[in-house]
């Protein structure tokens, strides 16, 4: 069972695709995971020109590559974002942003997410990743004094705001894979079961694990596959780093990744804390056979350099699960 290895695109979008397209199969890559921007995929050109999907499958075919998933993380962002800043305007479309009225932001994404559906069924990938926003996470001090009430009636508001935009996943039978993460709604396996409990459990709504975003949370990341084993519709292997020496902390400290005093910091695959081999011996417990898609970060290392080094590192450690129990030979009836 060798699954796929693939390379989401999100951090090589000033790349045409035809060419990253040509390098990452050099590389040794199955895939990509197309972005929704840059050129990789266009959500309103996928639904609007009718060649549009055909050039896409074009360029991957050209150097054998397949697409499993494509990703809306910016977009998604800003459907359930409380503030809607320069911080986005920075990540969206002037499409998307028009007057940068937030109430007209957040309902043009949601929109936007929900068209993503379509467009992946034309692509012919059943799963989209991506971010989802948060009303709630700018209250995670719960200082100034935040009641129960507050959280749960941003969980509420979550809901209202995309059990429509999922409803339209559910009608092209699309998953969408939440990437738990800080600033999201899910960030860890509490939220993440509120988050569930939220949308009632709808089957639509799982999750894109990524490691990465636990470690510096310090907990076992597979704890959060063993409690979503059936949820667990997409795998990035993405690292990071914890350094804590006294000085900062896991907080970041207002430090830009890549700036060494933070705390912690994301790096190549399997140049952090992440244990890929005990990530790969749960998904095999889980039955999860999707591809493990490559999400490169990290501001010390050439990009190309860590893209090959990071499918060389993932080859040697994905691994079937026995068939067979390991003294299953001492058997003397056999």
């Amino acid at each position: 069972m060798a699954r796929p290895v693939t390379l989401f695109t999100g951090q090589w979008a000033d790349l045409p695709l035809s060419v990253l397209a040509e390098k990452v199969a050099a590389m040794g890559y199955d895939g990509l995971e197309l972005a929704c921007w840059g050129d990789h995929f266009e959500v309103d050109k996928a639904l609007s020109s009718d060649g549009y999907i055909r050039s896409r499958h074009d360029i991957l075919e050209q150097h054998g590559l397949k697409c499993f998933a494509i990703s809306t993380h910016l977009v998604g962002q800003c459907v359930a974002d409380p503030i809607i800043d320069e911080r986005h305007k920075s990540i969206l479309p002037p499409r998307l942003w028009g007057d940068g009225d937030p109430e007209g932001v957040r309902k043009r994404c949601a929109q936007e997410v929900a068209n993503t559906a379509h467009a992946a069924k034309l692509m012919g990938v059943n799963v989209v990743n991506g971010f989802t926003g948060s009303p709630v996470w700018h209250m995670i001090y719960r200082f100034p004094p935040t009641s129960d009430e507050m959280i749960e009636a941003g969980y509420r508001e979550f809901a209202d705001r995309w059990n429509p935009v999922l409803d339209a996943f559910d009608q092209e039978g699309i998953r969408y894979a939440l990437e738990a993460h800080p600033s999201e709604i899910a960030y860890d396996i509490v939220t993440a079961e509120k988050t569930l409990a939220a949308l009632n459990h709808r089957k639509t709504f799982g999750f894109n694990f990524d490691p990465s975003h636990f470690i510096h949370q310090l907990f076992d990341p597979t704890e959060f596959i063993l409690a979503f084993p059936d949820r667990i519709y997409h795998v990035h292997v993405k690292d990071s780093k914890v350094s804590l020496n006294g000085r900062s902390s896991i907080l970041g400290s207002h430090l830009n990744f890549g700036d060494p005093r933070r705390g912690w910091d994301f790096v190549s695959p399997g140049h952090g804390d992440m244990n890929l081999e005990k990530i790969i011996r749960v998904l095999n417990r889980i039955g999860y056979q999707g591809p493990l898609s490559v999400e490169w970060e990290d501001s010390g290392m050439n990009r190309e350099h860590g893209a090959k080094d990071a499918i060389d590192f993932i080859r040697r450690t994905d691994f079937a699960p026995s068939n067979v129990a390991f003294d299953a030979a001492f058997d003397s009836k056999k």
